[in-house]
Protein backbone atom coordinates (compact mmCIF):
# COMPACT_ATOMS: atom_id res chain seq x y z
CA UNK A 1 0.00 0.00 0.00
CA UNK A 2 1.15 3.19 -0.55
CA UNK A 3 0.08 6.91 0.26
CA UNK A 4 -0.48 9.79 -2.43
CA UNK A 5 -1.06 13.57 -0.62
CA UNK A 6 -3.03 15.48 -3.33
CA UNK A 7 -1.41 19.41 -3.45
CA UNK A 8 -2.88 22.47 -4.93
CA UNK A 9 -0.91 21.17 -8.35
CA UNK A 10 -2.47 17.74 -8.08
CA UNK A 11 -6.23 18.60 -6.66
CA UNK A 12 -9.37 19.98 -8.69
CA UNK A 13 -9.27 16.64 -11.24
CA UNK A 14 -10.99 13.92 -11.47
CA UNK A 15 -9.47 10.94 -9.67
CA UNK A 16 -9.27 8.71 -12.68
CA UNK A 17 -7.58 11.08 -14.44
CA UNK A 18 -5.12 11.87 -11.20
CA UNK A 19 -4.53 7.73 -11.48
CA UNK A 20 -3.97 7.75 -15.17
CA UNK A 21 -1.40 10.56 -14.81
CA UNK A 22 0.27 8.92 -11.79
CA UNK A 23 -0.33 4.93 -13.49
CA UNK A 24 0.35 5.90 -17.02
CA UNK A 25 1.30 2.01 -18.11
CA UNK A 26 -2.75 1.17 -16.41
CA UNK A 27 -5.21 1.07 -19.16
CA UNK A 28 -8.39 2.99 -18.01
CA UNK A 29 -10.32 0.00 -17.38
CA UNK A 30 -8.34 -1.36 -15.05
CA UNK A 31 -7.95 1.86 -13.47
CA UNK A 32 -11.87 1.01 -12.89
CA UNK A 33 -11.34 -2.27 -12.05
CA UNK A 34 -9.00 -0.77 -9.08
CA UNK A 35 -11.42 1.13 -7.86
CA UNK A 36 -14.48 -1.09 -8.03
CA UNK A 37 -12.40 -4.00 -6.02
CA UNK A 38 -11.55 -1.11 -3.61
CA UNK A 39 -8.01 -1.01 -4.55
CA UNK A 40 -8.19 2.62 -4.37
CA UNK A 41 -9.17 4.99 -1.18
CA UNK A 42 -9.61 8.74 -0.66
CA UNK A 43 -9.67 9.92 3.15
CA UNK A 44 -10.13 5.83 4.10
CA UNK A 45 -13.26 5.50 1.82
CA UNK A 46 -14.20 4.58 -1.98
CA UNK A 47 -14.90 7.39 -4.24
CA UNK A 48 -16.53 7.20 -7.69
CA UNK A 49 -14.20 8.11 -10.72
CA UNK A 50 -15.67 11.15 -10.94
CA UNK A 51 -15.13 12.75 -7.42
CA UNK A 52 -12.79 15.74 -7.98
CA UNK A 53 -9.99 15.77 -5.52
CA UNK A 54 -9.21 18.72 -2.88
CA UNK A 55 -6.01 20.04 -1.37
CA UNK A 56 -4.94 18.07 1.13
CA UNK A 57 -6.73 14.59 0.05
CA UNK A 58 -5.16 11.59 1.20
CA UNK A 59 -5.18 8.50 -1.64
CA UNK A 60 -4.25 5.38 -0.70
CA UNK A 61 -3.36 2.89 -3.34
CA UNK A 62 -3.77 -0.92 -2.05
CA UNK A 63 -0.92 -2.33 -4.52
CA UNK A 64 2.15 -3.75 -3.83
CA UNK A 65 5.76 -1.97 -4.57
CA UNK A 66 6.75 -4.02 -7.94
CA UNK A 67 3.12 -3.20 -8.90
CA UNK A 68 3.03 0.42 -8.47
CA UNK A 69 6.99 0.96 -10.35
CA UNK A 70 5.54 -1.33 -13.25
CA UNK A 71 2.49 0.89 -13.64
CA UNK A 72 4.52 3.97 -12.83
CA UNK A 73 7.12 3.16 -15.72
CA UNK A 74 7.74 6.09 -18.33
CA UNK A 75 9.68 5.09 -21.06
CA UNK A 76 11.86 8.66 -21.61
CA UNK A 77 11.09 10.59 -25.16
CA UNK A 78 14.03 10.70 -26.96
CA UNK A 79 16.05 9.67 -24.16
CA UNK A 80 19.62 9.95 -26.12
CA UNK A 81 18.82 13.97 -25.70
CA UNK A 82 21.94 16.02 -25.31
CA UNK A 83 22.28 16.97 -21.51
CA UNK A 84 22.41 20.69 -21.18
CA UNK A 85 22.57 22.17 -17.82
CA UNK A 86 19.84 25.62 -18.05
CA UNK A 87 21.39 28.50 -17.90
CA UNK A 88 19.91 30.33 -14.92
CA UNK A 89 21.09 33.77 -16.28
CA UNK A 90 18.55 33.62 -18.92
CA UNK A 91 15.57 33.66 -15.98
CA UNK A 92 13.98 37.18 -16.78
CA UNK A 93 11.51 36.57 -13.98
CA UNK A 94 10.86 33.99 -10.58
CA UNK A 95 8.35 33.38 -8.64
CA UNK A 96 5.97 30.40 -7.07
CA UNK A 97 3.65 30.33 -9.90
CA UNK A 98 5.95 30.97 -13.29
CA UNK A 99 9.11 31.65 -15.02
CA UNK A 100 10.16 33.72 -17.78
CA UNK A 101 12.94 32.69 -19.81
CA UNK A 102 15.04 34.75 -22.33
CA UNK A 103 15.01 31.42 -25.18
CA UNK A 104 18.15 32.04 -27.42
CA UNK A 105 17.77 31.74 -31.08
CA UNK A 106 18.23 27.95 -32.79
CA UNK A 107 17.22 25.85 -29.00
CA UNK A 108 14.28 23.66 -29.22
CA UNK A 109 11.42 23.91 -26.65
CA UNK A 110 10.64 20.54 -26.38
CA UNK A 111 11.99 16.86 -26.47
CA UNK A 112 10.12 16.02 -29.71
CA UNK A 113 10.67 19.36 -31.46
CA UNK A 114 12.65 18.47 -34.86
CA UNK A 115 13.36 15.08 -34.13
CA UNK A 116 16.70 15.60 -32.94
CA UNK A 117 18.61 14.80 -29.90
CA UNK A 118 19.74 18.71 -28.95
CA UNK A 119 18.86 19.67 -25.75
CA UNK A 120 15.64 21.87 -25.37
CA UNK A 121 14.06 24.24 -22.85
CA UNK A 122 11.24 22.41 -21.21
CA UNK A 123 13.92 19.87 -20.04
CA UNK A 124 15.96 21.84 -18.65
CA UNK A 125 13.82 23.66 -17.03
CA UNK A 126 11.65 20.95 -15.13
CA UNK A 127 15.54 19.15 -14.44
CA UNK A 128 16.26 23.13 -12.52
CA UNK A 129 12.80 23.07 -10.52
CA UNK A 130 12.75 18.99 -9.83
CA UNK A 131 13.31 19.78 -6.59
CA UNK A 132 11.18 23.23 -5.73
CA UNK A 133 7.96 21.24 -6.74
CA UNK A 134 6.24 18.64 -5.39
CA UNK A 135 3.35 18.04 -7.36
CA UNK A 136 2.98 14.18 -8.39
CA UNK A 137 0.86 14.61 -12.19
CA UNK A 138 1.89 18.19 -12.67
CA UNK A 139 5.09 19.19 -14.58
CA UNK A 140 5.96 22.73 -15.27
CA UNK A 141 4.71 23.53 -18.76
CA UNK A 142 5.05 26.31 -21.55
CA UNK A 143 1.85 28.96 -21.70
CA UNK A 144 2.68 29.91 -25.16
CA UNK A 145 3.82 28.85 -28.70
CA UNK A 146 7.23 29.99 -30.06
CA UNK A 147 9.41 29.79 -32.87
CA UNK A 148 12.13 27.96 -32.55
CA UNK A 149 14.86 30.39 -34.48
CA UNK A 150 13.77 33.05 -32.99
CA UNK A 151 15.04 34.59 -29.44
CA UNK A 152 12.31 35.17 -27.37
CA UNK A 153 10.64 35.79 -23.81
CA UNK A 154 9.23 32.50 -22.80
CA UNK A 155 6.58 32.10 -19.87
CA UNK A 156 6.62 28.92 -18.21
CA UNK A 157 3.74 28.05 -15.43
CA UNK A 158 4.49 26.52 -12.46
CA UNK A 159 0.89 25.70 -11.53
CA UNK A 160 -2.17 23.98 -13.00
CA UNK A 161 -4.38 26.93 -12.41
CA UNK A 162 -2.14 29.22 -13.79
CA UNK A 163 -1.44 27.61 -16.68
CA UNK A 164 -4.84 27.09 -17.92
CA UNK A 165 -5.80 30.86 -17.05
CA UNK A 166 -2.91 32.00 -19.05
CA UNK A 167 -3.25 29.48 -21.83
CA UNK A 168 -6.66 30.87 -22.10
CA UNK A 169 -5.77 34.49 -22.16
CA UNK A 170 -3.53 33.81 -25.07
CA UNK A 171 -5.54 31.56 -26.70
CA UNK A 172 -8.03 34.34 -26.60
CA UNK A 173 -5.69 37.41 -27.10
CA UNK A 174 -6.97 38.55 -23.81
CA UNK A 175 -4.73 40.67 -21.39
CA UNK A 176 -1.59 39.98 -23.39
CA UNK A 177 0.15 42.76 -25.24
CA UNK A 178 3.52 41.47 -27.17
CA UNK A 179 6.75 43.33 -28.53
CA UNK A 180 9.30 42.42 -30.81
CA UNK A 181 13.05 43.83 -31.70
CA UNK A 182 13.82 43.67 -35.43
CA UNK A 183 16.69 44.68 -37.44
CA UNK A 184 15.54 45.21 -40.78
CA UNK A 185 17.62 46.85 -44.30
CA UNK A 186 16.37 49.95 -46.07
CA UNK A 187 14.56 53.13 -44.29
CA UNK A 188 10.97 52.71 -43.36
CA UNK A 189 8.37 55.15 -45.23
CA UNK A 190 7.03 56.39 -41.67
CA UNK A 191 8.87 56.52 -38.07
CA UNK A 192 5.68 55.28 -36.73
CA UNK A 193 3.35 53.28 -38.71
CA UNK A 194 0.65 50.28 -38.59
CA UNK A 195 0.62 48.03 -41.25
CA UNK A 196 -2.65 46.40 -41.76
CA UNK A 197 -2.82 43.69 -44.85
CA UNK A 198 -4.29 40.56 -45.21
CA UNK A 199 -2.36 37.18 -44.84
CA UNK A 200 -3.23 34.10 -46.11
CA UNK A 201 -1.84 31.18 -44.81
CA UNK A 202 -0.58 28.57 -47.75
CA UNK A 203 -1.67 24.60 -46.77
CA UNK A 204 1.07 22.20 -47.15
CA UNK A 205 3.57 24.88 -49.07
CA UNK A 206 6.92 23.23 -49.82
CA UNK A 207 9.17 25.51 -51.77
CA UNK A 208 7.06 28.59 -51.99
CA UNK A 209 6.56 30.87 -48.72
CA UNK A 210 3.97 29.95 -45.81
CA UNK A 211 2.63 32.80 -45.78
CA UNK A 212 1.32 35.53 -48.25
CA UNK A 213 -0.26 38.91 -48.56
CA UNK A 214 -3.60 37.79 -49.86
CA UNK A 215 -7.20 39.56 -49.74
CA UNK A 216 -8.27 36.42 -49.12
CA UNK A 217 -6.48 35.80 -45.83
CA UNK A 218 -7.20 37.12 -42.81
CA UNK A 219 -7.33 40.60 -40.78
CA UNK A 220 -3.14 40.88 -39.51
CA UNK A 221 -1.99 44.23 -37.82
CA UNK A 222 1.50 45.18 -37.13
CA UNK A 223 2.79 48.30 -35.81
CA UNK A 224 5.81 49.59 -35.74
CA UNK A 225 8.01 52.07 -34.63
CA UNK A 226 12.03 53.23 -35.56
CA UNK A 227 14.35 53.14 -32.89
CA UNK A 228 17.71 53.97 -34.87
CA UNK A 229 18.56 53.91 -38.69
CA UNK A 230 22.33 54.04 -40.03
CA UNK A 231 23.99 53.47 -43.35
CA UNK A 232 26.92 50.94 -43.92
CA UNK A 233 29.05 51.53 -46.75
CA UNK A 234 31.39 49.05 -47.94
CA UNK A 235 33.39 48.18 -51.18
CA UNK A 236 31.19 45.77 -52.58
CA UNK A 237 27.30 46.95 -51.01
CA UNK A 238 26.37 50.36 -49.43
CA UNK A 239 23.45 49.02 -47.11
CA UNK A 240 21.13 51.06 -45.13
CA UNK A 241 19.37 49.28 -41.38
CA UNK A 242 17.09 50.38 -38.94
CA UNK A 243 15.95 48.93 -35.96
CA UNK A 244 12.73 48.76 -35.00
CA UNK A 245 10.07 47.82 -31.98
CA UNK A 246 7.15 46.07 -33.29
CA UNK A 247 3.86 45.46 -31.63
CA UNK A 248 0.94 42.95 -33.16
CA UNK A 249 -2.62 43.15 -32.77
CA UNK A 250 -3.27 40.09 -34.54
CA UNK A 251 -0.99 36.73 -34.06
CA UNK A 252 -0.98 35.59 -37.62
CA UNK A 253 1.79 33.08 -38.47
CA UNK A 254 5.20 34.89 -39.75
CA UNK A 255 2.86 37.89 -39.68
CA UNK A 256 5.78 40.46 -38.81
CA UNK A 257 8.46 38.66 -41.01
CA UNK A 258 5.51 39.04 -44.31
CA UNK A 259 4.09 42.62 -43.31
CA UNK A 260 7.79 43.99 -43.14
CA UNK A 261 9.08 42.29 -46.49
CA UNK A 262 5.39 43.35 -48.21
CA UNK A 263 6.90 46.67 -47.74
CA UNK A 264 10.70 46.31 -48.85
CA UNK A 265 12.00 46.52 -45.33
CA UNK A 266 12.47 42.41 -44.75
CA UNK A 267 14.26 40.83 -41.51
CA UNK A 268 17.48 40.46 -41.95
CA UNK A 269 18.73 37.22 -42.58
CA UNK A 270 14.77 35.86 -42.71
CA UNK A 271 15.83 32.59 -45.17
CA UNK A 272 11.68 32.79 -46.32
CA UNK A 273 11.03 35.92 -47.22
CA UNK A 274 14.64 37.89 -48.11
CA UNK A 275 16.75 37.41 -50.17
CA UNK A 276 19.20 34.57 -49.81
CA UNK A 277 22.04 36.51 -51.48
CA UNK A 278 22.55 39.52 -48.80
CA UNK A 279 21.73 36.74 -46.16
CA UNK A 280 25.01 34.90 -47.35
CA UNK A 281 26.64 38.51 -47.72
CA UNK A 282 25.61 39.47 -43.93
CA UNK A 283 27.07 35.51 -42.54
CA UNK A 284 30.43 35.94 -44.74
CA UNK A 285 30.84 39.71 -43.48
CA UNK A 286 29.21 40.43 -40.40
CA UNK A 287 28.75 36.84 -38.88
CA UNK A 288 24.89 36.76 -38.48
CA UNK A 289 23.23 33.51 -38.95
CA UNK A 290 19.63 33.94 -37.65
CA UNK A 291 17.05 36.08 -38.46
CA UNK A 292 17.05 39.39 -36.59
CA UNK A 293 14.00 39.38 -34.55
CA UNK A 294 13.97 38.99 -31.53
CA UNK A 295 10.67 38.58 -28.80
CA UNK A 296 11.45 41.56 -26.61
CA UNK A 297 8.46 42.37 -24.49
CA UNK A 298 5.16 41.07 -22.56
CA UNK A 299 3.08 42.30 -20.79
CA UNK A 300 0.42 40.13 -19.16
CA UNK A 301 -2.54 39.59 -15.85
CA UNK A 302 -0.33 37.93 -13.59
CA UNK A 303 -2.97 35.77 -12.15
CA UNK A 304 -0.77 35.21 -8.97
CA UNK A 305 -0.41 38.61 -7.91
CA UNK A 306 -3.53 40.04 -9.44
CA UNK A 307 -2.32 42.74 -11.76
CA UNK A 308 -0.91 43.25 -15.07
CA UNK A 309 2.83 42.76 -15.23
CA UNK A 310 4.91 43.63 -17.86
CA UNK A 311 8.54 42.20 -18.44
CA UNK A 312 11.62 42.78 -20.43
CA UNK A 313 14.05 40.49 -22.34
CA UNK A 314 17.46 41.75 -23.06
CA UNK A 315 18.27 41.40 -26.78
CA UNK A 316 20.86 38.68 -27.43
CA UNK A 317 24.08 38.90 -27.73
CA UNK A 318 24.56 37.74 -31.23
CA UNK A 319 22.25 40.93 -32.19
CA UNK A 320 23.86 43.17 -29.86
CA UNK A 321 27.61 42.14 -31.68
CA UNK A 322 26.18 42.13 -35.08
CA UNK A 323 25.41 46.02 -34.50
CA UNK A 324 28.77 46.94 -33.26
CA UNK A 325 30.11 45.27 -35.86
CA UNK A 326 28.14 46.98 -38.93
CA UNK A 327 28.25 50.22 -36.69
CA UNK A 328 31.88 50.30 -36.74
CA UNK A 329 31.58 50.35 -40.57
CA UNK A 330 30.47 53.80 -40.28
Amino acid sequence: MKIFNITENDSNQRLDKFLKKLFPNASSSLIYKFNRKNKIKVNNKKEDNEYKLQIKDEVKIYLNDSEIELLSKVEKINNNLEKTKFDRKNIVYEDSDLIIINKDAWINVHPWDHKTKESNIISQVQDYLWNKLNSLTFKPSLVHRIDRDTSWILIIAKKKDILTKLTSDFKEHKNIKKFYYAIVLWKLPKNNWTIDKKILRIENAKDENKVIISEDGQKAITHYKVLNEFEVKSSSKNLIFSELEVEIETWRMHQIRVHLSSIWNPILWDNKYWDKALNSFLSKNYLLKRQALHSWKIQFHHYGKQKNSRFEAKIKDDLINFLKKIKSKI
